[in-house]
C-alpha cells in the first residue's frame, strides 16, 4: 500500500510541475507567410517575452516591437496583460506580423466586443501573401531561362 501513495504523490508532483500557467488565459494564433505565432495572455502588468526573450531583444528593431503591441495600445490594453508569445518559421518581419495578429484573436477570446474595432484597424485580416511556388521549366516561380536565338 505505500507503494501506491507514494506513486500518487510522484504523479500530483509532476501535475503540478506542467501546470505552472495561470488558471485564466486568453489564446490566440497568427500566421503570416511561413511563420506561425502561438500567443497566451494573462492577467498581469505587462510583461512579454517572445520564445523566452525580451521583445526588443528577439525582434532587435523597434518598428517591430511597436508593430506587435498596436492591438493593446489601440483599445488601452497594454500593461494591463502578460503576453508569452511561441514563434516558429518564418523571418522576424513575418514573425512580427503573425504575433500582432495573435495578439488581436486573443483578445477577441478577452472580449468578443472588442471585433469591430480591432476590424476597423485591420488586426484581424490575415496577410494572404506568400512566397510562390517555383514551376517546373522555369528557373524560378516566373522567371524562364535565359533564351539564345544564335
Amino acid at each position: 500500500m505505500a507503494k501506491t501513495s507514494e506513486k500518487n504523490s510522484k504523479n500530483e508532483k509532476k501535475v503540478k510541475d506542467i501546470l505552472k500557467v495561470p488558471a485564466e488565459f486568453y489564446y490566440g494564433t497568427g500566421r503570416r507567410k511561413n511563420a506561425i505565432a502561438k500567443v497566451w495572455l494573462f492577467e498581469g502588468s505587462g510583461k512579454v517575452s517572445i520564445n523566452k526573450k525580451d521583445p526588443l531583444e528577439y525582434l532587435k528593431t523597434e518598428l517591430l516591437t511597436g508593430l506587435i503591441f498596436k492591438p493593446l495600445k489601440d483599445l488601452k490594453l497594454d500593461g494591463k496583460y502578460d503576453v508569452v508569445v511561441k514563434t516558429i518559421g518564418g523571418g522576424l518581419v513575418g514573425q512580427a506580423g503573425a504575433i500582432q495578429l495573435g495578439i488581436a484573436r486573443s483578445i477577441l477570446t478577452l472580449n468578443p466586443s472588442f471585433r469591430n474595432q480591432l476590424k476597423e484597424s485591420g488586426f484581424l485580416t490575415r496577410d494572404p501573401r506568400v512566397k510562390e511556388r517555383k514551376k517546373y521549366g522555369r528557373k524560378k516561380a516566373r522567371k524562364g531561362f535565359q533564351f539564345r536565338k544564335r
